[in-house]
């Protein structure tokens, strides 16, 4: 069965700021079977922001439980997410979702896998998807480099050298912040 997959997701803290982006391209086998694909959601009225790598349907799934999980524990980004990945660990329907996510609000940025982790990225760089490595390399070098950027150019700018690399990233971005 062919399967849609591959992306790349970002989410930066630099300066006290935070953002999160990804492109729009959904790949089937060796084809671009779409070319923008919102994979940047914002929950909690702005407030947090989510995006996701792996299955479609999957990662809606997730991001629905997420919400519930913020919902039930006070907005508290981090509780909401050790969670959701422990309900992942542990329900057996879960557990054959194949996706991840980045999550963030204004203090925090977080990676949450189906493996049951909730990660808080060195460096203040979350990346997912297959041209994670490639974002994320770009990133590090502009936090080193360009420190006069704010969070969202650095993903932005990241994004866009990732696309030109990776075969499964285009140019069409979706870069949220958190209000």
């Amino acid at each position: 069965m062919t399967r849609i997959r591959s992306t790349t997701v970002l989410g930066v803290r630099h300066n006290g700021q935070i953002a999160l982006g990804a492109d729009g391209q959904a790949t089937m086998d060796k084809h671009v079977a779409k070319n923008n694909v919102r994979k940047v959601r914002q929950l909690n009225d702005g407030k947090v922001v989510t995006g996701f790598a792996g299955s479609t349907a999957d990662a809606f799934m997730l991001l629905d439980r997420f919400e519930e999980k913020l919902a039930a524990y006070g907005n508290n980004l981090k509780r909401a997410a050790i969670e959701l990945a422990k309900d992942w660990r542990k329900d057996q329907y879960l557990r054959k979702l194949e996706a991840m996510m980045v999550v963030a609000d204004k203090d925090e940025l977080l990676i949450v896998s189906g493996t049951g982790d909730v990660l808080e990225p060195d460096m203040d760089v979350a990346a997912i998807g297959s041209g994670a490595m490639y974002a994320q390399s770009a990133a590090l070098a502009l936090k080193k480099h360009a420190p006069h950027l704010t969070a969202r150019q650095m993903v932005e700018e990241s994004l866009h050298i990732a696309a030109d690399i990776c075969i499964y990233t285009n140019h069409n971005l979706i870069i949220a912040e958190p209000a």
